[in-house]
């Protein structure tokens, strides 16, 4: 089972240029692609990464 599966909805610790907190999970894997829910930007990062920055889950879908 993956930490983060695709469509769940994360709330990082530090918000995005755009003033967003929260990104949804739209590729799982080996790396992670979100996307802002404010500005609609993807970005891929290895999980470790993400791991650091997630502050909390906000939802699955």
């Amino acid at each position: 089972m993956q930490a983060y599966p695709v469509g769940t909805w994360v709330e990082t610790k530090k918000q995005h240029p755009c003033g967003s907190k929260e990104w949804k999970v739209i590729r799982a894997g080996a790396d992670y692609k979100i996307q802002c829910a404010g500005c609609g930007r993807i970005v891929m990062l290895p999980y470790e990464e993400l791991k650091k920055r997630v502050k909390r889950v906000i939802e699955h879908e």
